[in-house]
């Protein structure tokens, strides 16, 4: 039985890796949803060749187009409607981005969108948002490989923001380099005193943690289902995980090893950032920059996923699966 879907996709190509996920559009009485049909993500790095370099290498400009065009077969097979490609820190940062963004736009027709960091946090926002509590105040705390975005909600209502150039992939060559963490400029000590000064403007005391080594490192706490994982919590796991070797993360805690090398910086930036603002829980709901793409293209394209809707000054939410913890 050939049953119809629209379908929608979004593209993240970040500084660790490059995710594609598809969604098809449930529409049920006066319920939308956002089903996942197809992820697919590759351990680029391309954070590896510009943090190092400030260009993307030829090697790898050459992968990066050759899996953007099985993405695009991949989309064509599923016979996706709308798609939006996005790309972040690593490169906003290279000088050669530009360059091989037209290249991409001429050989596969694919347009790249390059974001800063307050795009970045706009698309998430349009599904964090959705997860908070009317009179609560939440530090939300999102690492990518070469940069960490913090936001602050009040009220369901984000009151502040600011976007660091650090990450995991930069934290990982800072430490493999042998230097201290405020190099580069002072920025770990920048991002220190915005989190420490507006966690007590804003008397915050909820975490919301997002990003591929926070959602592993949940996982690797088991904590009870729908729950918040504690600081301690993490602390304790990312003790055992810097004592062990790559060969014991790899086949003992069973990580990717594109995740096990920079798992460990990243969970330090979340375990400071709570240190700093004086917070123990962090909710981790498995949503991230893909998912608030996926929303977008659904506000944009509501038209034509329900031509007959009345109310199209009142778009309604698609909701996007993943974890519902909240805080107790």
């Amino acid at each position: 039985m050939n049953y119809p879907l629209l379908k929608l996709a979004a593209i993240d190509i970040g500084s660790n890796a490059v995710r594609c996920q598809i969604s098809a559009v449930l529409h049920y009485g006066d319920r939308y949803r956002l089903k996942r049909v197809e992820y697919v993500r590759y351990p680029l790095r391309l954070g590896e060749d510009v943090f190092a370099s400030g260009r993307i290498s030829p090697a790898r400009e050459e992968k990066f187009v050759k899996f953007l065009h099985a993405l695009k077969l991949l989309m064509e097979v599923h016979d996706v409607a709308h798609y939006l490609v996005c790309a972040t820190s690593a490169m906003r940062t290279a000088a050669n981005a530009p360059e091989i963004v037209a290249r991409v736009q001429k050989e596969l027709n694919m347009p790249i969108q390059v974001i800063d960091g307050q795009d970045e946090a706009f698309y998430i926002n349009r599904v964090i948002e959705h997860l908070l509590e009317d009179n609560k105040h939440y530090l939300h705390i999102d690492v990518g490989g070469g940069s960490t975005e913090f936001n602050i909600y009040h009220d369901r209502r984000k009151v502040a923001s600011q976007s660091f150039e650090v990450g995991s992939i930069r934290r990982m060559q800072q430490e493999e380099a042998g230097l201290n963490s405020d190099a580069l400029n002072g920025t770990w000590q920048r991002m220190e005193d915005w989190v420490r000064e507006n966690g007590r403007k804003y008397h915050v005391t909820r975490a919301i943690g997002t990003g591929g080594n926070i959602n592993k490192l949940y996982s690797l706490a088991q904590p009870s289902l729908d729950k918040p994982v504690t600081r301690r919590r993490i602390a304790t796991i990312l003790n055992n995980l810097t004592k062990m070797t790559m060969d014991e993360r790899v086949n003992v805690a069973m990580l990717n090893p594109d995740r096990a090398d920079v798992i460990v910086p990243a969970g330090h930036i979340y375990l400071s950032a709570m240190e700093w603002s004086n917070i123990n829980q962090m909710i981790v709901p498995d949503i991230g920059l893909k998912d608030g793409m996926l929303q977008t293209l659904f506000e944009q394209h509501f038209d034509e996923i329900d031509p007959l809707n009345e109310n199209a000054d009142h778009l309604p939410l698609a909701t996007v699966p993943g974890r519902t913890n909240g805080m107790e």
